[in-house]
């Protein structure tokens, strides 16, 4: 008996490899064919809506420039997409990673339903890694003849054990992602930055809450948005959901009435007040707020198909790799989940030799969501410690506004992902200084040139790194990393890891010796 068990765990795992090993080269032919027809982003107009009727003669007195708004607050980052599709005319062209089916997750398709009731037409593109199991929500969105909605790089089967098989057959297909992030409104305003869509990053989530960063921007730099939707919308990784599932009508009724009943529940209307409450959003109906306006602004993407290699210098890495080493005075480097590898610790490493102030603002162990990253951060922090290169951990209890919910969270965690250089040259995005960055994920961001919105950026590094944010942290006179909390006074230096669990520290020492570095 024993030696028939040992056979058949024999025959199932060498058949495992073999799917495994075969999806390196039949990886792309097991990918869903992409049936949708092309579309492509609507032509502007100087009247039709009322988003034109507003920004086309504010556009005027800036001739060649675009428009940019630092969103740091969650509500304020919510209210941005929702006041959006409120004011579009012509379309919604929305491009998320993650879209969860929670209460600002169904607020904003109720925003994009009822945009399209109005003749909008909506295409809304997600990553199928992170809808979970939404396909009945997806479905009963498609439904709507104004609205498209496709899956990139999905599985073909949804669900159950056949999914996992897929998962382990399509290993090296599946592993590359859209990490993209983009919400864009009649091709006038684009809202990129780091955030999903989710009530951890709008200040709504009753656990933790993330603190984020995107950039409200509106002028000629929309047009690069609206042409790396395009480009993906209309490429051979984005399937239509209705070539991949199928439900009931009366499914797609039940999840309809869900989420247009979800605006008039107690919960929603007390985010909403709040939103209509913001300083922010006061100051825009009053049309008072002050844009940063710039010649310099330029949105960038990773290629569709990035995993087929080709030529990386279109790879956004290539983009911020080049402004970073080119730093003379300062990089100032914000990454949630931040491996920086061999070359890029020794490239900050070198920066700081030659006299250049390095900085980096990563999570703390205990605010980080994803361990096995902190395992592979580890790995390098020493040795960043020892070039001269100054490093931040956010709090997991961090001191914030926009980290902290209107629904009583009190733990936090960073998610925002920036680089400043010089005070300049700068970029918010959906960029991980991490090699599932670099080299697997599609990412976009917002790269600029520009003092004004530097200083802006800088304004938001330096809260970061506040004593009620972040951990500074140090080798001591005996080579031994500590964590200042400087919240007290005197500071006090601290020996562990902070406020972190033995379980948390033992498996992130576990993954710093693993081989998965590629992976993180």
């Amino acid at each position: 008996m024993k030696k028939r068990a040992k056979k058949l765990i024999g025959w199932g795992l060498f058949t495992l490899l073999v799917m495994a090993v075969s999806s390196v080269f039949v990886a792309d032919r097991l990918l869903p064919p992409a049936t949708g027809l092309p579309s492509h982003t609507l032509p502007l107009s100087d009247d039709a809506t009322a988003l034109d009727r507003e920004l086309v003669p504010l556009l005027a007195r800036h001739p060649g420039q675009t428009g940019a708004i630092l969103l740091p607050d969650g509500i304020d980052a919510y209210a941005a997409r929702a006041i959006s599709a409120r004011q579009a005319g012509r379309s919604l062209d929305l491009q998320y990673y993650i879209w969860h089916d929670d209460l600002t997750g169904r607020m904003l398709a109720n925003e994009a339903w009822k945009a399209a009731e109005r003749g909008v037409r909506v295409r809304i593109l997600l990553d199928d890694m992170g809808i979970g199991d939404m396909d009945a929500t997806l479905l009963a969105m498609d439904s709507h003849d104004n609205i498209e909605l496709r899956v990139y790089n999905p599985f073909r089967n949804r669900t159950g054990v056949m999914r996992l098989l897929e998962m382990v057959q399509r290993a090296w297909g599946v592993n590359h992602r859209m990490h993209n992030k983009a919400w864009i409104a009649d091709g006038r305003v684009a809202v990129v930055g780091g955030r999903n869509v989710g009530v951890e990053y709008f200040s709504a989530a009753e656990e933790f809450n993330f603190h984020d960063l995107d950039m409200a921007l509106f002028g000629p730099a929309v047009a690069d948005a609206s042409a790396i939707f395009d480009d993906f919308w209309n490429s051979e990784a984005a399937i239509p959901i209705e070539a991949l599932n199928r439900k009931s009508t009366s499914t797609i009724r039940a999840v309809l009435a869900r989420i247009h009943e979800e605006a008039e529940t107690p919960e929603a209307r007390r985010y909403l007040d709040a939103m209509e409450l913001s300083p922010s959003v006061r100051r825009y109906f009053s049309q008072e707020l002050t844009p940063i306006w710039s010649a310099g602004i330029r949105i960038l993407s990773d290629p569709p198909i990035k995993w087929r290699g080709g030529d990386r210098e279109n790879w956004l890495v290539e983009h911020l790799v080049g402004d970073i080493g080119q730093a003379q005075h300062a990089a100032l480097l914000i990454s949630p989940y931040f491996v920086p590898g061999v070359d890029g610790t020794a490239g900050l490493v070198g920066l700081a030799q030659r006299g250049v102030h390095v900085s980096v603002v990563t999570n703390s162990l205990a605010a980080n969501d994803v361990v096995a990253v902190h395992g592979g951060y580890v790995r390098y922090r020493r040795t960043l410690l020892e070039g001269g290169v100054h490093l931040f951990e956010a709090r997991s209890q961090a001191e914030s506004k926009a980290a902290s919910s209107l629904f009583g969270s009190s733990g936090a965690s960073l998610h925002t992902k920036a680089v400043l250089v010089d005070g300049r040259l700068g970029f918010v995005g959906s960029f991980n200084l991490d090699p599932r960055s670099a080299n697997l994920n599609t990412e976009m961001g917002v790269l600029f040139d520009d003092p004004a919105l530097g200083a802006a950026l800088f304004d938001e590094y330096r809260h970061l790194t506040g004593p009620g944010m972040s951990y500074w942290v140090y080798l001591n006179g005996d080579g031994d990393v500590r964590w200042l909390d400087r919240t007290g006074d005197p500071p006090i230096p601290l020996k562990v890891e902070p406020d972190s669990t033995r379980l948390q520290r033992v498996s992130a020492n576990v993954v710093r010796w693993l081989p998965i570095e590629s992976q993180l």
